[in-house]
């Protein structure tokens, strides 16, 4: 008999701000929002009489700009404010919450903490993102197991997914959440129910009492468009959905995503972890805090340009990519956004490449209007070791 399937999704709590806490201790228990440029970063100063250090921190009070939150402490969520929400419209709901600014290169080192942390007691996993992934947790032990039965598969992947827990904890100093179930789906959606450092088991016989009273948003793949949709059919419940008439949601959504609604909110879920997945490109991109003119604004524009060109460069040397396919991304003031690429005969990764042919494109497209955003990306992506011999990326 094969082994009980056991999937864990787990989820790094408040990931961003979690790891600007460590760095500034002083803020837990404080608002905090992530998401400021570079020029709200904490002043310090030396006190004169004790010699001590003393920051001070950025606040959201009279913040303009056109930046968002990237995450939010719970503190500063229990506010009413919390990622993806303009800084501008979390000013006035939380003026005195303090404003960091992100720091990437800071969140990937403990990203890549954490994983390794979790590959070594379970070592199959599924990428989801800097601060998530799926774990197979099907037939893993712990030393001190012995027990081979469904009823102990349980009791072991809570013995499991604590270890994990706490491996996590002391290569980063930063608290997650787990949830095991038998799928992907059930996984995800159980990750939420005992946020922050939460530690979920969810059997299929669980799904009645914890999942069915959900709203229908928290099936990951059920967007706002849908869920209205289906609200207005009475079906704001995933219990609602899971009851539903099959007829009537191919009706309204069609044959392969009625059917595919009906299974998730039963809880069932077929689908294996993807562990080895290449990407299709890397890119680099960034939103102004005010809008930029071509021309009045051109040299604040043109190190932008650069710096987003040196950090594209960076991203392919770090994760061993190298790329023909150069494009750049553009969204003017009234929010149209456009794109122009062009690929060159051999894979590079080299800077200088980089910032040439991306200024090509740039030179396709019109400049007329203010610009909200600027972007550069890095397509046809092939791995480094695999380039025929003698061929490697400039510089």
């Amino acid at each position: 008999m094969s082994p009980l399937r056991l999937i864990a999704h787990l989820d790094m709590d408040a990931f961003y701000a979690s790891v600007e806490l460590l760095r500034y201790p002083d803020l837990r228990g404080r608002p905090v929002v992530i998401g400021g440029g570079r020029r709200h970063q904490p002043q310090e100063t030396v006190d004169p009489v004790t010699g001590e250090t003393v920051r001070r921190y950025a606040k959201l009070a009279g913040y303009a700009g056109r930046g968002v939150i990237t995450t939010a402490t719970y503190e500063a969520r229990a506010l009413g404010v919390g990622s993806a929400m303009g800084l501008m419209k979390a000013a006035q709901r939380a003026p005195e919450a303090v404003l960091l600014p992100t720091d990437f290169d800071r969140y990937r080192s403990y990203s890549r903490r954490f994983k390794a942390a979790v590959r070594a007691i379970a070592p199959r996993i599924e990428d989801r993102g800097i601060d998530e992934i799926y774990i197979d947790l099907t037939g893993v032990r712990l030393p001190e197991h012995e027990a081979d039965t469904d009823d102990d598969a349980w009791w072991r992947a809570r013995d499991v997914a604590r270890a994990l827990k706490e491996a996590v904890r002391e290569a980063t100093g930063l608290s997650c959440s787990i949830a095991v179930a038998p799928n992907k789906l059930l996984a995800k959606i159980a990750s939420e129910l005992d946020k922050p450092d939460g530690l979920t088991i969810l059997r299929e016989s669980d799904v009645p009492l914890r999942v069915w009273p959900l709203p229908v948003r928290r099936v990951n793949g059920i967007g706002p468009k849908a869920a209205a949709k289906l609200e207005a059919l009475g079906l704001g419940t995933i219990g609602e959905l899971a009851h539903a008439d099959a007829a009537m949601l191919r009706l309204h959504f069609g044959p392969h995503y009625a059917a595919w609604l009906l299974d998730a909110a039963n809880g069932r879920d077929d689908r294996d972890l993807v562990t080895e997945s290449e990407p299709k490109s890397i890119s680099r991109e960034t939103t102004f805090d005010r809008d930029l003119h071509a021309k009045h604004d051109r040299d604040e524009l043109s190190r932008i340009f650069t710096s987003l060109c040196q950090e594209l460069s960076a991203d392919l040397f770090r994760k061993g990519y190298a790329g023909r396919t150069i494009g750049v991304k553009l969204r003017y003031d009234d929010f149209r956004t456009v794109t122009r690429d062009h690929t060159i005969e051999e894979p590079t990764q080299d800077y200088a490449t980089i910032r040439r042919e991306a200024g090509l494109c740039l030179k396709r497209v019109p400049l007329s209007r203010r610009l909200r955003l600027l972007g550069v990306r890095m397509g046809s992506l092939v791995p480094v070791e695999l380039l025929r011999p003698g061929l490697r990326p400039p510089g």
